[in-house]
C-alpha cells in the first residue's frame, strides 16, 4: 500500500508540471494503453473500445466523425500466423472540410493507427511474454493520442483551412497496413487521387533531446523548406530525410504516388515488448509533436501550389523470411549516443552475426546490405528487408575508422 501511494504522489506531481496540452494527452494515452484494452489486439473487445473512445474524442472536437468498417482478408501474410482472417475492425474517420471553392476537393491525411498486439504472440519481440498485455504505449497509442489532440487543435481554428483534412485512426497495421490499405481503396471524402499529402505518426511518445524524425521528406521538393520553416526558431533537432517506404501506413499513401511524412522519435528497448507502457512517455514531447504537426496539416491545406511529387524504387522484399526481419544481435543505444548519422551499439549477443562480423561496443553501424543507416528506424528496415541465411556486408566506423565485415544473418528465437 505504501508502494502504491508512492507511486501515485509521483503521478499526480508529475501532471502537475505538465501544460494542458499535455495533460489532454496523458489522459488519452492512459485509456488507450491501460491493460483493461487488452493490449488493442485485432479482435478484441479493447480494440472495440478504443475506436469508440477516439471516434468520441473527435465528435468532442467539433469533427464529423464515422466508422470505416472492414474484415481482415485472409490472404494477408501476417495473418497467416494467427486465426484473424475474416475478423472484422474498423478504423475510425474525422473530417474537417476545406473553405475554398477551388481546393477543398483536395484533401489532407493526418493518420496513426490504434491497433497493437494484442497479448503478443506473433509480432512480439520477447516472445517469452506471449499471453501478458502489450499494452503499445508508444506503440502506437502515442501516435492515437496525438492524433485527438490534433483534431482538438484543428476542429477550433478559424476560418476552415482551404482543402479539407483527413484525420483517420486506423487498424490492422501491426497485421500489415490492412486498414490504411483500405482506406487508399475506399478513400473518404473524396478518391484517393484527390490527396495532396499524407501525415503520419508512428511510435511520437518518447522524445528524447528534442530529437524528432521526419521520414519521407524526399516524396516532395518542398519538403525540406516547409519543415525547416515550421522549425524556425528550432523548435525540435528534426532529422528529415528519405523515401515514403517503410513498415507503417505511410508507405501504402506513398505507392499510391503521394507524398508523405511519418513523424517518429525512434526506437527503444521496449518497442513491440510488453513493457512499454504509459508510465515512460514523455507526454510533453507528444504534445509538443502534435503541435508540430497540426501545423504542418495546416499549412499544407492553405498552401495554393501543389507539391512536387518525387518517386523511388519499393525496397526489395524479403523472399520467406520473417515479418520482423532477420537477426543480426547488435544491442543499440538507445539514447542514440550523440550519434547524428548511424546507430551506436553498446554491445552484441554471443554468438551472433554481429559477434561473428567482429562488430563490438561502441561501433557505428552505417549500412546493411548497402541500405544506409541513418537512424534505429532504418536499422529495422534493413533487417526486415532480409532473410534468415542472407550473406551482407555491414559497414560501420569505429574510432573514427570505418569497417566492412560480412556476415550471415540468423534467425530471431534461436
Amino acid at each position: 500500500m505504501i508502494a502504491f501511494l508512492l507511486v501515485s504522489s509521483l503521478i499526480t506531481c508529475r501532471q502537475d508540471t505538465l501544460s494542458l496540452a499535455a495533460r489532454r494527452v496523458l489522459v488519452d494515452v492512459r485509456f488507450l494503453a491501460d491493460d483493461k484494452q487488452e493490449g488493442r489486439g485485432v479482435g478484441t473487445a479493447g480494440l472495440q473500445r478504443s475506436g469508440a473512445y477516439i471516434k468520441e474524442g473527435f465528435g468532442r472536437a467539433g469533427l464529423q466523425t464515422s466508422f470505416q468498417d472492414f474484415t481482415i482478408p485472409a490472404d494477408a501474410p501476417a495473418v497467416l500466423h494467427t486465426n484473424l482472417a475474416g475478423t472484422a475492425t474498423r478504423n475510425v474517420v474525422a473530417v474537417i472540410p476545406g473553405g475554398s471553392p477551388k481546393r477543398r476537393g483536395e484533401f489532407i491525411v493526418v493518420g496513426a493507427h490504434y491497433d497493437h498486439l494484442g497479448m503478443g504472440g506473433f509480432g512480439a519481440l520477447d516472445p517469452d511474454s506471449t499471453g501478458r498485455v502489450h499494452n503499445g504505449a508508444d506503440d502506437n497509442a502515442s501516435g492515437t493520442s496525438a492524433l485527438l489532440e490534433i483534431g482538438r487543435i484543428l476542429g477550433a481554428r478559424k476560418p476552415a483551412p482551404a482543402r479539407t483534412i483527413v484525420l483517420v485512426a486506423f487498424s490492422g497495421e501491426e497485421l500489415g497496413t490492412l486498414g490504411s490499405s483500405y482506406f487508399v481503396q475506399h478513400a473518404v471524402p473524396q478518391p484517393i487521387d484527390s490527396l495532396y499529402a499524407m501525415l503520419n505518426m508512428d511510435m511520437v511518445g518518447r522524445l528524447r533531446n528534442a530529437r524528432l524524425i521526419a521520414l519521407g521528406a524526399a516524396t516532395a521538393r518542398e519538403f525540406p523548406a516547409l519543415l525547416d520553416s515550421l522549425n524556425t526558431p528550432p523548435r525540435f533537432d528534426l532529422r528529415a530525410s528519405g523515401d515514403g517506404w517503410g513498415p507503417s501506413d505511410h508507405a501504402v499513401f506513398f505507392a499510391a504516388r503521394h507524398p508523405v511524412l511519418h513523424f517518429f522519435t525512434d526506437l527503444h528497448e521496449d518497442y513491440h515488448r510488453s513493457t512499454d507502457d504509459w508510465q515512460k512517455l514523455n507526454v510533453e514531447g507528444l504534445a509538443q509533436v502534435a503541435q508540430f504537426v497540426a501545423d504542418l496539416a495546416w499549412v499544407l491545406a492553405n498552401r495554393p501550389a501543389q507539391l512536387t511529387f518525387i518517386d523511388a524504387p519499393r525496397p526489395q522484399a524479403s523472399t520467406g523470411g520473417s515479418g520482423y526481419g532477420a537477426y543480426l544481435g547488435t544491442i543499440p543505444d538507445m539514447s542514440g549516443g550523440n550519434v547524428s548519422d548511424g546507430v551506436r551499439i553498446t554491445g552484441v549477443r554471443v554468438g551472433s552475426p554481429a559477434e561473428q562480423a567482429g562488430l563490438s561496443g561502441g561501433d557505428v553501424i552505417t549500412a546493411i546490405g548497402g541500405k544506409h543507416i541513418a537512424n534505429l528506424y532504418d536499422m529495422t528496415d534493413a533487417l526486415r528487408s532480409h532473410q534468415p541465411g542472407d550473406t551482407v556486408v555491414i559497414v560501420s566506423r569505429r574510432d573514427g575508422v570505418e569497417r566492412r565485415a560480412t556476415t550471415v544473418l540468423g534467425k530471431r528465437g534461436t
